[in-house]
């Protein structure tokens, strides 16, 4: 029989380890813990051993269900909770489901990880936010006193280390131009949102949500003051926040501020012709750059599958994802030479080790005139002026020794012989 506790983190626990039985409860205070231990023992030395029996800690898939209701479903977006359940009906659940919290091991769960990667089934991605999710779960249970530890902190380095991670896909730049040429034949009403979309990165989202108070058009093509404002997103049928939750703001080049004046313009003559007007007497526009006939945000799905995908294969593109011309817009600018923290700005990354990861690899290649230049640098250039004869070297040697040695005509062999050591 054996009552312990200690300190783990900012909490107290008190640990309980009879006849093979091993369990721990979290306390607030070393006082408390010391008075939890002295009435454990107590109660075991009169042979109460249901505080040791009970089981009260629950499995992962009741654990889990609890955690969606209480924890993600009220403080997360509706798509990220629909992505903790994919993640846990698909994954998670059908592993761990069974097992009670406090018998999964950090062993346990890095043979799960290593046997996944193994499979060579899923990328790097699914993995990462596989083991998210059952990070995410397992900390909430230390909180909530159930487990002791984590299990599955710090494990990324271990489980991902031969993961395939997939290279971000984009259009090169003549691609980039000939399908925009071909959406301005084909697709006329949704030029606008794929130029957008190739000239700010926005993602699909952001260009549902985009509205007109959100663009700073500037006073004309030479005003530096142009800008998109991107604060809003349109997902699941829901208007929210960005991804990183923050504003941020993107540049408005003079191409795209062309284009979105000119859709502005049909806009204002099409309320015009129709006798729409506000109260002040102003034609009615839609609040949102991209609406649908119905005046509301269009379809995602629909703009990929109706708009997006034909005209890729209309101009025999290879087929990518409606993502890639936000990475095209990216490549693009590191391409003409863009530094990396401006990328990072323009897409509204947490850090530039986010930016780093996804384009590092786009950076221009090495070159010999980089090192080259180096010399260019350090060396000093030759000089017009005709070489001067050196200053002899003022003797080191003291008046006093000259003159013991016998004056002047002897200083110099005495002064190489005394100082020659020292060179």
């Amino acid at each position: 029989m054996g009552v312990t506790f200690r300190k783990k983190g900012r909490h107290w626990y008190v640990f309980i380890n009879h006849c093979g039985q091993r369990k721990a409860k979290k306390v607030g205070s070393r006082e408390a813990a010391e008075k939890v231990k002295r009435e454990i023992e107590a109660r075991l030395a009169l042979g109460d051993f249901g505080v040791v029996a009970e089981p009260d800690c629950p499995t992962f898939t009741e654990y889990s269900k609890r955690w969606l209701r209480l924890h993600v479903k009220p403080n997360c977006k509706l798509s990220t909770s629909i992505s903790y359940k994919q993640v846990l009906d698909r994954y998670l659940v059908p592993h761990f489901g069974d097992t009670r919290l406090d018998q999964i091991t950090r062993d346990k769960v890095k043979t799960y990880f290593s046997e996944t990667v193994a499979e060579e089934k899923f990328g790097h991605g699914t993995l990462k936010n596989m083991l998210a999710t059952i990070m995410t779960i397992l900390s909430h249970a230390v909180e909530d006193g159930l487990v002791v530890s984590n299990p599955a902190l710090r494990l990324g380095k271990v489980a991902f280390r031969k993961a395939p991670k997939r290279a971000a896909d984009f259009l090169t730049r003549s691609e980039a131009q000939r399908f925009l040429q071909k959406a301005h034949l084909l697709k006329p009403e949704r030029y606008p949102l794929f130029l957008t979309a190739l000239r700010a990165g926005l993602r699909l989202g952001e260009l549902l949500a985009l509205e007109w108070r959100d663009i700073q058009f500037g006073e004309s093509e030479d005003n530096s003051n142009r800008f998109i404002i991107v604060r809003h997103n349109f997902t699941r049928g829901q208007f929210t926040t960005t991804k990183s939750r923050k504003e941020r703001r993107v540049d408005l080049s003079k191409e795209l501020r062309r284009g979105l004046l000119e859709l502005r313009d049909k806009r204002i003559l099409a309320a015009v012709s129709r006798g729409n007007f506000d109260e002040s007497h102003q034609p009615r526009l839609s609040k949102l750059v991209f609406p649908s006939e119905t005046g509301g945000p269009i379809n995602g799905s629909n703009v990929f599958n109706r708009d997006f995908l034909p005209l890729l294969e209309a101009e025999g593109i290879r087929r990518v994802t409606f993502h890639a011309l936000r990475h095209t817009f990216a490549s693009l600018l590191i391409q003409q030479g863009a530094s990396l923290a401006y990328v990072k700005e323009q897409m509204g990354h947490s850090s530039i080790q986010v930016t780093v990861d996804i384009y590092g690899h786009l950076i221009p290649g090495g070159n010999i005139g980089w090192v080259d230049a180096l010399d260019k640098e350090t060396t000093p250039g030759q000089s017009a002026t005709p070489a001067q004869p050196p200053t002899p070297r003022p003797s080191s040697v003291s008046p006093q020794l000259i003159e013991m040695i016998g004056g002047p005509s002897r200083t110099r062999t005495c002064d190489q012989r005394i100082m020659s050591p020292l060179l």
